[in-house]
């Protein structure tokens, strides 16, 4: 692994940490400056702009009419509302496009209408919108369907709906084809050309959601929006830290407020589902326990049997149901990591054995009967073990379904553009792709993603990269620093957790190996005297407290013992541990220190 330091240092980020000096909120300069510096690189430079980021308000939300085609398509299912017209949501089978669907439903019936919805079955029907469930509707008198998180490549489906006398609203987020967007009546896509909204990272349950706003802010008292919006953020926070899409903007809004309501939510559904999840003891979640626990849980519906499970359990108010459900997302997750398991051992031999496969710039790897549940996941497992783009594909009854995941820097959707005219149906963005082609023209498509990657990726070498913020000795970490770090928090992508370096810490005693493959360690580093106001993390003010998981072997290699002088890249946690509770460091990775 190697460290990457990107440290922004800036006049902007110089300037803010002045004004935050100014403002007496009771923190050293050389404290203000880091957290200057962590603002300054997700792009909050002014005072303001860093009150926003640090206490986001449900006043930071923007003005959904901002969004290009959002007045027509209020228009549109007012009047739907008002003439009692069938209405059907069309949703995805993840986590997005099912919770898209709740809150789009929910907040139609809120209004006065009535809505049925449609989640396709991932195996039988695969990703995006088929004609035959627009005739069939249409055929049941249904006279307006809205899409949620997909629909922005659905030129046939746009077709079929205005053959077929059915008005399309498309809401998604995805990335708009070359061709444009479909002939339909209206689309909301904050990505779509001439489009000025300004939060272009929604998932596309915010982008539901922001629907969802406009339509209660037109039908329902004013006293009643805020109460109800924040009813929603618990479900618009899942979504978002699920889809992976940057935790900026609207999203933080969505994000931090969504995380605060889960600490006591009331959907008797979202109840059962954190009492399974063993996070339903009233304390603040964090984006990855989101991410990990529940996320999969959710996930494991579309991926293992009926993605409308979700649907059911966020709208049941029976309790009884609501446990029943909330248990058979847990049976099924259990499933999916089963048959997960099972795949990637496959994958890992396959990689040892193969080594013109494994020498690709982009790993394509495909496999007979694997469950197109699982692919994407298993392509992740592939990016995360080799550094590399990676697709994985599943082959039955002659159809490939392919899904992949990229690295930063490389466009995995513009390289399977490359390869358009392959594929039945594909889409997706920058980091993660889907698509269905005939299986006969899989060693095409391997030849030509082959030399793709040999032209745009011929200069990069693959490895995994730590990117460190900055240098921070360890006799700098304080509470106050810590508090202040925790205001950064919800954590995620496009807002990660700062990693730090700390140079030449000493060893006070030999590594503590814990479970034969971590390390507790006990350092010391002593620089400049320490401001008065603000207290090391250490009691005894010379003593840090790390700890290293899964890093046993790396001080083994590098013989670690009392006094060797180490730096470490490290996160500063807080530890609840009732013997080594407080706060200390996690150490991301130790390399000696030079003289």
């Amino acid at each position: 692994m190697r460290w990457t330091s990107n440290p922004c240092n800036s006049p902007k980020a110089r300037v803010l940490a002045a004004a935050l000096h100014d403002a007496k909120l009771g923190i050293s300069p050389s404290a203000m400056a880091v957290i200057a510096d962590l603002l300054v690189s997700r792009g909050v430079d002014d005072p303001e702009a860093a009150a926003r980021f640090l206490s986001p308000q449900l006043s930071d939300l923007h003005d959904p009419l901002l969004m290009s085609g959002m007045k027509a398509a209020l228009n549109r299912l007012e009047a739907a509302i008002e003439r009692e017209e069938k209405i059907l949501i069309y949703g995805d089978y993840d986590v997005d496009g099912t919770t898209a669907i709740v809150i789009l439903k929910t907040a139609i019936e809120l209004c006065g209408g009535a809505a049925d919805f449609h989640v396709p079955h991932r195996i039988r029907e695969g990703y995006g919108m088929r004609d035959e469930v627009i005739e069939r509707a249409a055929a049941d008198g249904v006279r307006l369907i809205i899409s949620v998180d997909t629909g922005i490549r659905g030129f046939a489906a746009a077709e079929t709906a205005q053959r077929t006398g059915v008005d399309l609203i498309v809401t998604d987020h995805h990335l708009p084809g070359v061709d444009g967007v479909p002939k339909a009546l209206v689309v909301v896509n904050p990505n779509q050309d001439g489009c000025d909204y300004p939060c272009k990272f929604l998932c596309g349950a915010g982008v539901a959601f922001k629907l969802a706003q406009g339509l209660m802010q037109r039908r329902l008292e004013a006293k009643d929006h805020n109460r109800l919006l924040m009813s929603f953020m618990k479900v618009v926070a899942i979504a978002t830290i699920a889809d992976s899409v940057p935790l900026l903007g609207e999203n933080r809004v969505f994000a931090k407020l969504g995380l605060q309501g889960l600490r006591r939510p009331v959907n008797v559904g979202l109840k059962a589902l954190l009492e399974v999840a063993k996070l339903g003891d009233g304390r603040a979640l964090t984006a990855t326990e989101v991410g990990f626990r529940i996320a999969p849980r959710l996930n494991a519906a579309g991926r293992m049997d009926v993605a409308s499970d979700v649907i059911e359990l966020f709208t049941t108010r029976d309790h009884a149901r609501a446990t029943e459900l909330a248990l058979k997302l847990e049976r099924l997750n259990s499933e999916r990591r089963q048959t997960e398991a099972t795949a990637l051992t496959a994958i890992e031999s396959r990689l040892a054995e193969d080594g013109e496969l494994a020498s690709d710039r982009l790993l394509l790897i495909d496999g007979q009967g694997w469950h197109r549940g699982v692919i994407g996941i298993l392509a992740s497992r592939v990016v995360e073990r080799t550094a590399k783009p990676a697709i994985v594909v599943s082959v039955e009854d002659g159809v490939a379904q392919g899904s992949g995941r990229s690295v930063d820097g490389f466009q995995l959707l513009n390289a399977i553009e490359s390869c358009a005219d392959l594929f039945t149906r594909f889409g997706g963005h920058a980091f993660a792709i889907g698509f269905a082609m005939p299986a006969e023209a899989l060693p095409e498509l391997k030849r030509r993603l082959r030399l793709y990657a040999l032209e745009h990726l011929a200069t990069r070498q693959p490895e995994h990269l730590l990117n460190i913020h900055a240098e921070l000795p360890l006799d700098r970490i304080t509470p106050v620093l810590a508090g202040w770090l925790r205001k950064l928090e919800p954590l995620g992508h496009g807002n990660p957790e700062p990693i730090f370096v700390a140079r030449k810490a000493r060893l006070l005693a030999r590594p503590r190996i814990m479970k034969e493959r971590h390390i507790r360690l006990e350092l010391s580093q002593t620089q400049a005297p320490t401001p008065a106001q603000e207290q090391p993390l250490s009691a005894s003010n010379s003593v840090t407290r790390a700890v290293g998981w899964n890093l046993a072997a790396r001080a083994a290699e590098l013989a670690l013992a009392e006094g060797s002088l180490i730096d470490i890249a490290y996160r500063v946690r807080e530890n609840s541990h009732p013997e080594y509770g407080g706060l200390e460091v996690d150490i991301c990775g130790i390399e000696p220190s030079t003289p």
